[in-house]
């Protein structure tokens, strides 16, 4: 039994130590100020369930210099709350899609379904944060 119990904890510490060196975070910012930010009013009027917002802004970085695009679309599922959403961030060495529930404030947290180029096999999740003047902080965190 104490055999077990010990390659039980060196597979866990192996399991952990190895996935915590495959692990790589950078920031992102998308800037909703400009680009493409078109709401779709699909169902009765004013903010209802099935409505759409369709966007394709510039992506930067924590400097606020651009380095590509964000680019998706969010589908309105709980009124004033709550948008089922997919976009892909764009960038020079590969894109990567998330998909999930946004909130309509405060912080949210979006799994990252994939990518290409540089990110191929991509998983993990995607932070976004409103800073309140029409850009929001992306962290994503890559387990790779």
């Amino acid at each position: 039994m104490a055999a077990v119990a010990v390659l039980a904890a060196t597979l866990l510490l192996n399991f952990s130590s190895a996935h915590a060196k495959q692990d790589t975070t950078f920031v992102t910012i998308a800037d909703a100020r400009s680009g493409i930010a078109t709401p779709v009013d699909l169902g009765a009027p004013g903010d209802s369930p099935g409505d759409m917002f369709v966007f394709d802004q510039p992506l930067l970085n924590e400097a606020r210099q651009p380095i590509g695009s964000n680019s998706g679309y969010c589908i309105r599922t709980l009124p004033g709350q709550f948008s089922e959403c997919q976009w892909t961030l764009t960038m020079a060495n590969g894109t990567i899609t998330v998909a999930g529930r946004e909130a309509e404030t405060g912080t949210s947290l979006i799994p990252i379904i994939g990518g290409t180029g540089a990110y191929v096999g991509a998983r993990g999740v995607l932070t976004t944060t409103p800073n309140g003047d029409r850009t929001f902080t992306q962290v994503l965190t890559l387990f790779r």
